[in-house]
């Protein structure tokens, strides 16, 4: 018997697959990790706002009462038609459209899951959100990354085109976005949709942010569901991130794949979260009133510090909570982004976003404004003494 008490442990093929294996750890995680004792962390993508009070109840309420047991795989029809109902304003929607998941990072899994084989070829936006490529990978596809525009982030319509090949199966369309806080036009949008149809490709929307915008709208893909998947979640519009509670719109023949997905996923969602959220969507509005007020007077302040510093610049972003400045050292976002760590800030290198995020950095600003400024007092100091000494 070996030292682990299992006597044919050391004789079993327990390697990691190889799929899983080529896939690095979230850069996000990685600086999460470097915190220090004190270290100001601008890198989680997490409000600190409380959630609405009317969730809580809710979710109680439905322990209390025994609803703890399995749900519908695609979620209680309350909640589904309750979410069709209010993103109706987008698109025509019904509950049967609707299903609810275990996050908005398990409906994106899922997606890519239900509809990528091997070798597909995925085109993902860059810089994007983190998974996208992973989840491309995980299903056998190739992610093939496409260029957002520089300074307002939108999907490069030629560079989108030029990457398409008779393999592309899927195009992931972030808005508004995370890294950037990019927000996709009208035109944009109906440009990309135009062409998934010409070229028979779908696409993936992960538009979780839709709430948080600043100037301009939210042009949604729910019109586009005979193309498009829509995702969404109730993470960041409640702030109860660590519930782990998102949807997918989609017509009928897609929602057979995503339900049967689902099933071999995790059964079904959380129920007495369901219940939580479907307590507090129909009031949502004057939370999320305020929930934008906090977060639009925090983007204006880290906007204003950072375009403040010698060797950065920034356009505020339009929606979401984050900031994607620019930076003119001659060193790479990782190699900054680490200094920072060791000064007590932590913030995501641009490149774990994409090879296009290169000589960017992402800060949350889903923060107090005394941790924002306490940040941008770090950041200013330290680019002060990199650009001092030549670098």
């Amino acid at each position: 018997m070996n030292i682990t008490g299992f006597p044919y442990l050391g004789r079993m093929n327990m390697k990691t697959s190889d799929r899983l294996a080529a896939i690095p750890m979230s850069g996000i995680r990685k600086m999460f990790d470097l915190a220090g004792p004190g270290s100001i962390n601008l890198g989680l993508g997490e409000p600190d706002l409380a959630p609405p009070q009317a969730a809580i109840d809710g979710m109680c309420e439905a322990s209390r009462a025994g609803k703890n047991k399995y749900a519908p795989t695609a979620g209680i029809p309350e909640l589904r038609n309750a979410v069709a109902e209010r993103f109706s304003r987008f698109g025509p929607l019904t509950g049967q459209n609707i299903i609810i998941t275990p996050s908005g990072s398990t409906a994106l899994l899922e997606a890519t899951q239900s509809f990528v084989d091997p070798g597909d070829e995925v085109l993902v936006p860059s810089p994007g959100f983190v998974i996208y490529a992973p989840h491309a990978k995980l299903a056998g596809g190739i992610p093939v990354e496409y260029r957002l525009t520089e300074g307002d982030f939108q999907p490069d319509l030629e560079d989108i085109q030029a990457k398409i090949t008779p393999r592309t199966k899927m195009i992931i369309v972030n808005t508004p976005t995370n890294p950037t806080g990019g927000v996709i036009t009208k035109e944009i949008r109906d440009a990309l949709a135009d062409l998934a149809a010409d070229r028979h490709i779908m696409i993936l929307a992960d538009e979780v942010y839709c709430e948080f915008i600043y100037e301009g709208k939210h042009e949604s893909f729910l019109p586009y569901l005979d193309r498009a998947l829509v995702v969404n979640g109730f993470s960041k519009m409640m702030a109860v991130t660590g519930w782990r509670m998102g949807f997918i719109a989609a017509n009928p023949e897609c929602m057979e794949a995503l339900i049967k997905m689902q099933y071999h996923v995790c059964a079904s969602p959380n129920m007495p979260a369901m219940y939580g959220v479907l307590a507090a969507l129909p009031g949502i509005d004057p939370y999320l009133d305020r929930a934008r007020q906090v977060f639009r007077a925090r983007r204006d302040l880290i906007t204003k510090r950072i375009n403040e510093i010698d060797g950065m610049h920034l356009m505020p972003p339009r929606g979401a909570f984050y900031a994607f400045p620019s930076f003119d050292l001659k060193m790479s976002s990782q190699e900054l982004a680490n200094r920072l760590a060791k000064n007590g800030l932590i913030c995501t290198p641009g490149s774990a976003f994409g090879s296009y995020g290169e000589k960017h950095l992402r800060f949350s600003y889903a923060a107090s404004e005394e941790k924002i400024n306490t940040g941008m007092d770090i950041l200013a100091s330290t680019m002060k003494q990199l650009r001092g000494q030549g670098l």
